[in-house]
């Protein structure tokens, strides 16, 4: 079931598949600076003596230039703009990290060094959760510029209950999309947006583990309008058309909750599927609803109809 081994190779390559989108602007689809850089030439800015401490000095400006050279700003403010590392070739939130400073850079290039399992919350600059790292190191790292995010979350409410609250200046929002069909065919279903507990970046636990992230599917017509979120889906079954998806995926996203723009953060052509999994819930949230065993009995019917499936049958 699911994608081909063409689709799913370029999907695996965060940087190829960005590359792939590069010239999707006009249809308000975008994708971030990639700059990939080997972990041995991490692992050697992981030491306290001169050549490594100018190595680190070296890696960091190559790094900002690299993820913020089309931002309009001074070399000085760029050096103060956050990125995002992550494996190039990893899915979920593993290894992904917020970093804003050089010295965030130190800890975590020293973290692949040890190959330390995780990072504790309060190891680096900004506010993040326990950060699992990927074991064993993968032979490179991507970098790319870090998307200031809102985030929303429940707090009391003045009758005593429980009300959304939209948390942050900006208008871009974390969503997770589901797509189904046969290939330049695509389907998408409703959008999710997970809430974070703490920190910028969605831990493992709060997307996959059932009883911690709270999953709105799809977000609420009070935050995100209904055109919006229908601009999204097109805009999402336009990507999954594009990369050459087929059978079901999963899209990780950000989304403008005022124009419905994308910026397309990693493809997952082989979904988690747990309890918890978002698909079933979007499945459910379609008009009509698709139950889960319609959603499995759906995904296996579309690669039934697989071109190579058929000849080999016949």
């Amino acid at each position: 079931t699911g994608c081909g081994s063409k689709a799913s190779q370029l999907c695996m390559d965060k940087a190829d598949t960005g590359a792939a989108l590069r010239d999707m602007e006009h249809a308000g689809i975008f994708s971030t600076n990639k700059y990939k850089v080997l972990t041995s030439e991490l692992v050697e800015a992981a030491g306290n003596d001169s050549l490594a401490l100018d190595k680190l000095d070296q890696l960091w400006n190559l790094i900002v230039e690299a993820c913020h050279s089309n931002n309009n700003c001074s070399s000085q403010d760029r050096l103060k703009a956050a990125v995002c590392i992550k494996p190039v070739s990893d899915g979920c939130s593993t290894g992904v990290a917020r970093l804003t400073c050089k010295a965030d850079l130190q800890v975590y290039v020293r973290a692949l060094a040890t190959r330390a399992s995780h990072l504790l919350p309060g190891s680096l600059q900004t506010a993040h959760p326990i950060i699992e790292l990927p074991s064993p190191p993968p032979s490179v790292m991507l970098f790319e510029p870090f998307v200031d995010s809102a985030n929303i979350r429940v707090v009391s409410a003045e009758d005593g209950g429980e009300m959304l609250q939209w948390h942050g200046a900006s208008r871009w929002l974390e969503v997770t999309v589901g797509v189904i069909g046969q290939k330049s065919k695509m389907h998408a279903l409703s959008p999710s947006v997970t809430i974070r507990e703490s920190g910028a970046v969605l831990s493992l636990e709060e997307k996959f583990q059932g009883g911690t992230g709270i999953n709105l599917t799809p977000p609420p017509i009070e935050l995100i309008s209904q055109v919006v979120l229908d601009a999204v889906k097109s805009r999402v079954a336009l990507v999954a058309n594009r990369l050459g998806i087929e059978g079901f995926s999963r899209i990780d996203a950000f989304m403008h909750a005022d124009t419905g723009e994308v910026i397309i953060i990693e493809v997952n052509t082989v979904p988690g599927m747990t309890p918890s999994t978002v698909l079933f819930h979007q499945a459910l949230a379609e008009m009509p609803a698709i139950k889960p065993s319609t959603f499995l009995k759906t995904i296996i019917s579309l690669a039934q109809m697989k071109p190579s499936l058929q000849e080999s049958a016949a």
